[in-house]
């Protein structure tokens, strides 16, 4: 049983989602303690308890103390089955958090993994779903084949959003006997991660979006023109191109994301809308936040950093990011509680040894 303390450094759900998600895929129960200790509604979240009900489904995991609130859980994972799976969050719970506990075990399943989510696709704290499909799973692809679909936007407080996602592994979990042939077969067959460079700046895109309900008021166009103006203003002959959007939502809400593409590199960048925020300030803030990740020199941003962590504690590899965050270390410290792994964060650059056997400990170096 593998013994997690929530309340670790960055003390939130990303320790929850993380610990469910190698859990999984390395067959090893875990207790998790003190969950969400710090926070001002400390305990699960209805997404939390979500991705548990999720798993409970997909490989017949065993589980005490997930309900709402709870400040402990108790997972037993089986082997991952492979099936069509309804979920509904109930609220505006983050679907791209959600994802977190289930993307790995998903690309390793026995057969082909069917998502169908209802929840929020952009609210506060979590990555909203179009940094998911344009940054996160083509960063993945190595792992598995990936295609979403957004049928629906969801807004808090209601959400309603509806995310369809299609998994489909190359290597499946359980057919090795252990966890040493399982690791020796992808340490053999899939190539390690290499993103330490970018290449040169090609173009930028994104999708300003927002309820039908704010058409009049032109709050998509107003956000895409800000965001557009401030990158064309910063970066001279770099084609930006930021698609307005409306939608039929069960609650009003906007927001944009971005994305630079270069040769070898994909960054993101994002800014929710919020009631009395004009909508040129979100435009400027989500374009000011991806001019910060260009000019850092990255070829992951902070964000996409701490997603890759567990991926990479199975493939192996070297990554250099715009910024180490707690999430990033404390994904860390989670992903060698299970994995025979060893990181090592020099500066902002993060290497994991895949064919670590000694005792388990991130080496941070300033």
């Amino acid at each position: 049983m593998i013994e997690i303390n929530g309340n670790y450094l960055e003390g939130g759900g990303q320790i929850v989602r993380t610990a469910l998600a190698l859990s999984t895929i390395t067959n090893k129960p875990c207790h998790i303690t003190d969950i969400r200790a710090g926070r001002k509604k400390p305990g699960l979240k209805a997404q939390h308890v979500h991705g548990v009900r999720a798993l409970e489904a997909l490989c017949q995991a065993q589980t005490t103390g997930a309900e709402l609130g709870s400040s402990y859980l108790e997972y037993h994972p089986g082997p991952m089955e492979g099936r069509t799976l309804s979920i509904d969050i109930g609220t505006a719970g983050a679907i791209s958090l959600l994802l977190q506990s289930l993307l790995l075990p998903c690309a390793f399943s026995d057969t082909k993994v069917r998502l169908k989510i209802t929840g929020g696709t952009d609210t506060k704290w979590s990555m909203p779903i179009d940094y998911v499909t344009q940054i996160v799973l083509p960063a993945l692809q190595t792992a598995a084949s990936f295609k979403m679909e957004s049928a629906k936007r969801g807004y808090y407080p209601k959400g309603g959003g509806k995310v369809d996602l299609t998994i489909i592994p190359k290597t499946h979990r359980q057919q090795f006997d252990s966890l040493e042939a399982f690791l020796a077969h992808v340490h053999e067959t899939y190539k390690p991660f290499d993103m330490t460079e970018r290449g040169p700046l090609l173009q930028i895109k994104g999708i300003s979006h927002a309820a039908e309900g704010l058409k009049r008021s032109q709050v998509a166009e107003r956000q895409a023109k800000a965001a557009s103006h401030f990158l064309k203003s910063a970066i001279n002959g770099v084609k930006v191109d930021i698609s307005p959007e409306y939608h039929a939502t069960e609650s009003l809400g906007s927001g944009i994301t971005l994305w630079a593409i270069f040769q070898d590199a994909r960054l993101g960048a994002d800014a929710l809308g919020e009631r009395g925020k004009r909508a040129e300030i979100v435009g400027q803030e989500a374009a000011r936040a991806l001019m910060a990740e260009i000019e850092s020199g990255a070829p992951v941003d902070r964000h996409l950093c701490d997603n890759l962590i567990p991926f990479m504690g199975l493939m192996g590899g070297r990554i250099r990011t715009s910024k180490v965050s707690d999430h990033t270390l404390t994904n860390i410290h989670v992903t060698e509680q299970f994995l025979p792994v060893k990181f090592d964060v020099s500066d902002n650059t993060i290497k994991a040894d895949k064919t670590c056997n000694e005792e388990n400990k991130v080496t941070v170096r300033s």
